[in-house]
């Protein structure tokens, strides 16, 4: 295919995700996007960036390439989902070591459609050959994505939270976008095409990770959220740890949680320790959501009527800013 016909494929898609924010193509250097009249009084951009990790490996051996473009969006989206953005714009950055335009067309086709669902800007991002690097095969990818926020409204969980607030969970998709190199020290390539649930268990590893956007922007409107944490790398521990004032601490009720049955098939599997589990994976949790003890009631029924399954597992106490674990 010749390169104007690739850039012109990739225009139309990119071109889907367009409002009338948007002054830019690709033919550009860059991105632009308009945020004057934005009807924000004190507008706070607020940035994330991040990749897919160690999953690549997985959605290439298995041909699933659109699944990398959705769990790239997702582990940016919803990190600056935790501090109450609106996402405005998203770009890319991909890399391999020899080009084939039906593959990054898969790719960039699971940014778009992720960022349709959110009125997310799919504006511009950057593919790069470097057969030096990388094989042939193989391929890496970095998302980037800018949202914005009222200043008077911007979620601080060192700030906002309180003793006895309540911890809420929203389940996560499955694994999403860590553990993998854990995963794939563990799993033979027989294994992973074995059925789990009667599909492959790579189909059950690789379903993308959760966008948390609709259900979290409905409450930010309707309630007063204490604190946000998107559960990643270093499980719930790490994650709630970040946000937790010094003076306080959180106890987590492990047997609240609802885990899914491949984390405790992964633990099986590997012989790992309870206390590796929980320091790697996300163990069912995908977004943790604060909120007074007053309000946890009210807070549960309107994610029931949005759909979600939400769960109270633990709540915050004094402390030295510590998450416990029991």
């Amino acid at each position: 295919m010749k390169k104007s016909n690739n850039i012109s494929r990739m225009s139309q898609i990119l071109e889907r995700t367009y409002t009338n924010k948007v002054i830019s193509n690709l033919d550009h250097f860059a991105g632009f996007y308009k945020i004057y009249k934005s009807g924000y009084k004190e507008p706070i951009l607020v940035s994330g960036v991040d990749g897919v990790g160690t999953k690549l490996r997985l959605a290439i051996d298995y041909k699933r390439y659109n699944l990398i473009g959705v769990d790239c969006f997702a582990m940016c989206a919803n990190d600056i989902l935790c501090h109450g953005a609106l996402p405005l714009f998203f770009l890319d950055y991909l890399a391999c070591g020899k080009l084939n335009s039906s593959i990054i067309e898969k790719i960039i086709e699971g940014i778009a459609i992720s960022c349709q669902k959110t009125h997310t800007c799919l504006i511009g991002g950057e593919t790069a050959e470097m057969s030096i690097i990388y094989k042939e095969q193989d391929y890496d990818i970095a998302g980037f994505c800018v949202g914005i926020v009222e200043k008077e409204n911007m979620i601080d969980g060192k700030k906002c939270i309180q003793e006895k607030d309540i911890l809420i969970g929203l389940p996560s998709s499955g694994i999403h976008s860590n553990g993998f190199s854990l995963i794939q020290n563990i799993f033979t390539s027989k294994d992973l095409i074995k059925k789990f649930e009667g599909v492959p268990l790579y189909e059950i590893l690789l379903v993308p990770t959760k966008i948390y956007h609709y259900p979290i922007h409905i409450l930010l409107r309707e309630f007063m959220i204490h604190g946000l944490a998107h559960i990643t790398g270093g499980g719930i521990q790490d994650n709630l740890s970040r946000i937790i004032p010094d003076n306080l601490s959180a106890i987590v009720e492990k047997k609240r949680i609802p885990t899914p049955p491949i984390f405790n098939y992964i633990k099986k599997k590997g012989n790992l320790l309870d206390i590796d589990m929980w320091k790697t994976f996300n163990m069912g949790v995908g977004m943790i959501i604060i909120v007074s003890f007053k309000e946890k009631y009210s807070v549960l029924d309107r994610l029931y009527n949005l759909g979600e399954k939400p769960f109270i597992f633990g709540n915050i106490v004094k402390g030295n800013k510590r998450v416990l674990l029991k």
